[in-house]
């Protein structure tokens, strides 16, 4: 295993089709938007998605959902506490911090990719540790429109006293974006990387999950084909510092509308085009 020793940039093109991205729960669960209304993706919600994909190709997983835990643990603490690499260094005589975060990066692909910060009540420890692994909100190159339609559900949620009589409807709103094309970019930086432990494989495996980001992902918000990934972009540097700053390479994909679509509704109606930095290659690679 190679410790990461060049920075990487990328940048994933991807489409949204009648369905609900990423769900704003203090605005009723709309999509996100931004004030000029453009659609947002939270870098939460990628993350999210990147770990489901990690789990899905058999990596230790440390902050699993609910309803993906592939071991018997119900919270982040409980899996720690479980994990004797790390244990021995929370209390006592043997407690070392640095010792405790090294053993978490080694043990969860997600810590040393992303971070994580250890500190629980009732626990001695309390750890921060910075992840190579940054990746940006999710923004949609135009303006989104929002399709919002009520729903009911009819059916007994609770035994009721009478068998013969039904509960009353329950009414509730579904929203969804009709169609978007969205853009999100992201950087690897190997001087954390270092520090966690995060390797060369590490970062193929970073790749394939963006490049697979909404395999197994479906849900009523998100039906199977409502959402897909297009382009996955990645820049790799000669060096540890790289040759040119994260915002010049992102900044070197351009995108417009093509001047005979009036309202994009594919992701044909655009054309992405790739500026060429001197001595910096991008590798390209179509979605799943």
């Amino acid at each position: 295993m190679t410790i990461l020793d060049h920075k990487i940039d990328f940048a994933v093109v991807l489409s949204v089709h009648n369905a609900n991205p990423n769900g704003d729960p203090l605005n009723g669960n709309r999509p996100r938007q931004s004030y000029d209304g453009r659609g947002e993706i939270s870098d939460v919600c990628i993350k999210r998605k990147i770990r489901n994909r990690w789990q899905d190709m058999g990596e230790s997983i440390l902050v699993q959902s609910d309803e993906r835990r592939d071991d018997g643990y119900r919270s982040i603490k409980d899996r720690a506490d479980a994990n004797s690499d790390i244990q021995e260094f929370a209390k006592g005589k043997k407690q070392n911090n640095e010792l405790y975060a090294q053993g978490a990066c080694k043990s969860w692909i997600d810590v040393r990719s992303f971070g994580q910060v250890f500190a629980f009540k009732d626990s001695d420890v309390s750890i921060g540790i910075r992840g190579p692994v940054s990746i940006h909100t999710a923004v949609s190159i135009d303006p989104i429109d929002i399709s919002s339609m009520q729903i009911t559900k009819s059916v007994n949620a609770v035994t009721q006293r009478d068998p013969d009589k039904k509960s009353s409807d329950t009414m509730g709103m579904k929203h969804r974006v009709d169609f978007g094309v969205y853009v999100f970019y992201g950087s690897i930086n190997t001087q954390l990387a270092e520090k966690t432990g995060f390797t060369i494989e590490d970062a193929e495996k970073l790749k394939e999950a963006l490049r697979t980001l909404f395999a197994n992902d479906t849900s009523s918000a998100r039906p199977d084909g409502s959402m897909e990934v297009h382009q996955l972009y990645w820049w790799q540097h000669k060096s540890k510092l790289g040759q040119y700053s994260s915002a010049k390479v992102h900044r070197s994909l351009d995108y417009k509308l093509n001047p005979d679509v009036a309202q994009a509704t594919k992701f044909e109606d655009y054309t992405f085009t790739l500026q060429q930095l001197d001595g910096l290659e991008c590798q390209q690679y179509e979605g799943l």
